[in-house]
């Protein structure tokens, strides 16, 4: 063996145990941290999870949002969730699409609500 291999054998060596040693670090880091509680209350939504759980996570957030707010306009579901009023208009028609919630006119608004039925 040549001397420039040996030399690429010890970095080697030492890149392998930098390695182990970073691992063992992550991991130590890992076990001390708090996992985060996301926990969602499903207690009095009319959806049932396996429906909510079929949604894409936009229109999961919409349906969320309407099962919360019970009765609103695409304006209102906006101002909860934080994203534009034209992007959840269209949200809430693909739920009335697929049969999730219904809606109706009152004046020249319309609200989106779910029906218990």
């Amino acid at each position: 063996m040549t001397k420039e291999e040996r030399n690429i054998i010890d970095l080697l060596k030492k890149i392998n145990d930098n390695l182990i040693s970073l691992n063992s670090k992550i991991d130590n880091f890992i076990q001390t941290q708090e996992p985060e509680e996301k926990s969602i209350s499903l207690e009095g939504i009319p959806l049932d999870v396996a429906t909510l759980l079929s949604l894409p996570d936009h229109l999961r957030k919409t349906a969320m949002t309407i099962c919360e707010l019970k009765e609103a306009t695409a304006s209102d579901v906006a101002e909860k969730t934080g994203r534009v009023r034209a992007a959840e208009s269209d949200y809430l028609n693909q739920l009335v699409s697929h049969g999730h919630i219904k809606k109706k006119r009152k004046g020249h608004d319309v609200y989106f609500y779910i029906s218990e039925e």
